[in-house]
């Protein structure tokens, strides 16, 4: 497989996978891109994708498209980048378009190879956490609003050649970090999220109002509690978020020293990201579904296998979906819920 001769197809042309595809077109690979729309993808054809941020600034065009049906001849590299919610279809979608060789990325939030393996099969897949912080102002006006890498790995498998290619092809986006336990990487992101997302979504709240609350940060470390549980029982290795937040550390000691380390950390968590507007949240303003099946909604299931008890997490998964059903309100009352009451002061 050489390198300039690598094709590649980047399906989703939201913040993460449109600055991933200009990226790689700036810097010479065969890349085309679908989008949900006629005009977007128009647009891209006509007058480019406009990415500025921690990436530089330029604009830049390329062949682009509304329908899998659009796209001639297979390709080497499929970068999934839908939503959660979409991903299934899509990936439905492209299994025409995939060599004998070819493999699928998974850009999604939250873990979502399980999902892709039943429909592409599991030795097609590889893993990625996307570290850089990306939004879209607009269609076509892409920002990348903080640096970062990928970490890449087979959910089934050791590195090899192949994934070291992809490796190499993707670091012309950010640096690539090669494991060999994506699941534990995924999952510690997915912990976060699950954190920071989905209770920002149930609450409406930027993040330092939200994490300022007592009682809050206390659901915060329960959601952990929960989660590291487990990742015990599934025998998986959470890895250390960031390289400095070790959830197994972070929940060990039921002293007060212990607990006040806990509260302080997430306290400056939230002063430093204080204007952090849950993603969750933004789905569920715009009125549509959210992740959460694949954020909290994957601790409950695996939780579900292993009989394991995570009320904190169950709840949260059912008032979101309460949310998008339009039964209940976003709302900082929502933490009123019975269920929490044991996390008042």
């Amino acid at each position: 497989m050489e390198r300039e001769n690598f094709s590649i197809l980047v399906i989703g042309a939201g913040a993460v996978g449109g600055i991933t595809a200009a990226l790689l077109r700036k810097n010479g690979f065969d890349v085309e891109i679908i989008c949900k729309y006629d005009d977007y993808a128009s647009l891209i054809r006509n007058e480019g994708l406009e990415v500025s941020g921690f990436c530089g600034n330029f604009t830049i065009k390329m062949p682009a498209y509304a329908s899998v049906n659009e796209v001639k001849g297979k390709k080497d590299l499929i970068l999934h980048a839908t939503k959660a919610t979409e991903m299934v279809e899509a990936a439905e979608a492209v299994k025409p378009l995939l060599k004998e060789n070819s493999h699928v990325v998974s850009l999604q939030n939250g873990i979502c190879e399980d999902e892709l393996a039943r429909v592409l099969g599991i030795e097609r897949i590889i893993g990625c956490v996307t570290g850089f912080g990306a939004t879209m102002d607009s269609y076509g006006k892409l920002v990348m609003t903080s640096k970062g890498d990928f970490i890449l790995g087979y959910p089934a498998g050791k590195p090899d050649d192949y994934l070291r290619n992809v490796a190499d092809v993707l670091s012309s986006v950010v640096p690539v970090r090669i494991t060999d336990n994506i699941i534990g990487h995924l999952y510690s992101k997915l912990i976060i999220n699950s954190c920071i997302s989905s209770l920002g979504a149930i609450c409406g709240l930027y993040l330092g109002k939200m994490l300022a609350v007592k009682k809050i940060r206390n659901i915060f470390i329960e959601v952990i509690r929960e989660a590291v549980a487990v990742a015990e029982k599934m025998d998986l290795k959470i890895e250390i978020f960031g390289g400095r937040l070790n959830f197994r550390e972070f929940i060990k000691g039921d002293n007060f020293p212990a607990d006040l380390r806990r509260h302080l950390m997430i306290r400056i968590i939230g002063f430093k990201y204080r204007r952090l507007k849950s993603s969750t949240l933004q789905s569920l303003e715009r009125g549509r579904l959210s992740e959460i099946d694949y954020l909290n909604g994957y601790i409950v299931r695996n939780a579900a296998v292993y009989s394991v008890p995570v009320p904190v997490n169950s709840t949260i998964v059912r008032m979101v979906h309460e949310i998008e059903q339009n039964r209940r309100k976003i709302s900082p009352v929502n933490f009123n819920d019975p269920l929490f009451d044991r996390f008042s002061d």
